[in-house]
């Protein structure tokens, strides 16, 4: 039986900022009747067979599988790397949870993006920028990581330039009907009642 392809990739909603610009933490602030959280959770299950939520077990038991740290306190990057871990997939979506317009078409298209390419990473890159934290990993990414965190080096976007990398730039995106907007993040109130209109 050939299985669906959400059912052969795993979702991962970062969860384990500290909110500090937010004053409250981000995961259960509330955008249009949802918290920011269930909206990344649900986001995720519809593109991936497995889903789990990355960040204080104590905190997030009662949203489903959560993952701790292995390396408490350094970043996204820790984040990932333990996600990569108890992954069993293959493909692996990064989701942080404080990007509210991140649409399925774009994960899908994600998705579809890394299914042509051996490429460890596909992420997105908008204003110059790399977008790590809504991108697909493959799981010998985890090495690189673990290589780092071991280091002390917890900065994602470096990593990059060591490794199988498939960059979907801001033209490409563009084509198939996505704006720089699409990777808004929430850090602040104000990010979140602009959203909130933007909605």
């Amino acid at each position: 039986m050939k299985l669906k392809p959400q059912a052969a990739r795993a979702g991962y909603v970062l969860a384990g900022g500290r909110s500090s610009r937010m004053g409250a933490d981000k995961a259960f602030l509330n955008l249009g009747g949802s918290t920011l959280l269930e909206r990344a959770i649900a986001l995720a299950r519809d593109v991936c067979g497995e889903v789990g939520i990355v960040g204080d077990v104590a905190k997030f038991e009662g949203y489903g599988n959560v993952i701790a740290d292995l390396y408490p306190d350094c970043g996204p990057l820790a984040g990932i790397h333990a996600a990569l871990l108890h992954s069993s997939f293959e493909l692996n979506l990064m989701l942080a949870v404080d990007m509210p317009f991140v649409t399925r078409e774009l994960l899908e298209f994600l998705f579809a993006v890394a299914s042509e390419t051996d490429a460890s990473v596909v992420v997105p890159r908008s204003a110059r920028e790399f977008q790590p934290l809504c991108a697909v990993y493959r799981r010998d990414f985890a090495s690189a990581a673990e290589e780092a965190l071991r280091a002390g080096k917890y900065k994602i976007d470096p990593l990059f330039a060591g490794i199988a990398l498939r960059v979907v730039e801001e033209q490409e995106l563009s084509r198939v009907g996505f704006s720089e907007q699409v990777f808004f993040n929430a850090n602040t109130p104000e990010d979140l009642r602009v959203a909130e209109k933007q909605r």
